[in-house]
């Protein structure tokens, strides 16, 4: 391991500022256009500033666009379930300034990173991790969280210096989220305990609600 590695560049700025204000990341898996807007504003409202649409959502580029439109300019919109390099340009074109993904395949990583967009690369190993960082990941998300587990994350701890945010992924409720933070985490992508299809925006308001008092 080299010492470069381990000094790891700044992070996208619109990324940082929106996980400072709220280390947790919404995904709106199964989103449609018509209720991206109300749901995104809920979130807003509730402290939310990172929101991503993944891509096999109904229309995704189109509720990013319209998300994006309809949110201040400190929130950071983006994709998840980015699978290709081609796709980067086409969340840049919707409005998008994040790109998630469920893997660490680094030609997507600098693809984003080429077309000014934040990334978050989803890791499981060491390896998958500092591959990532060097291919120019803005923050690890750490996936699944349910296989991994708050052990690995602060074994992970050990190596990968805290300017290296590490976002656990997959299953995160508001009860489970202390032993994670305890162990290291530095935040969460929160999916189905946030919001699923169909969900009114109240309805997730008050499941953001309960996320926040967990913080």
């Amino acid at each position: 391991m080299t010492v470069s590695l381990l000094t790891h560049p700044v992070v996208d700025t619109r990324l940082r500022q929106g996980l400072d204000a709220c280390p947790l990341i919404a995904i709106l898996r199964g989103i449609t256009p018509p209720d991206a807007v109300a749901v995104a504003q809920a979130l807003y409202t509730a402290g939310f500033r990172v929101i991503e649409v993944p891509l096999n959502s109904p229309q995704p580029f189109d509720s990013i666009a319209a998300i994006a439109a309809a949110l201040p300019a400190d929130a950071c919109i983006g994709a998840g379930t980015v699978l290709e390099p081609a796709l980067v340009d086409k969340v840049a074109a919707a409005g998008g300034a994040l790109i998630v993904m469920p893997h660490g395949d680094p030609d997507v990583i600098r693809a984003a990173k080429s077309a000014g967009l934040a990334c978050a690369p989803g890791v499981a190993t060491p390896t998958e991790a500092f591959a990532a960082l060097r291919a120019g990941a803005d923050v690890l998300k750490m996936f699944p969280a349910e296989q991994l587990g708050p052990v690995v994350v602060k074994a992970w701890r050990a190596v990968i210096p805290r300017t290296v945010a590490l976002l656990p992924v997959g299953g995160i409720t508001p009860e489970t989220m202390a032993v994670f933070t305890a162990a290291g985490a530095s935040g969460f992508g929160l999916g189905s305990a946030l919001y699923r299809p169909g969900d009114t925006a109240e309805q997730v308001a008050a499941n953001a609600a309960a996320f926040i008092q967990a913080l």
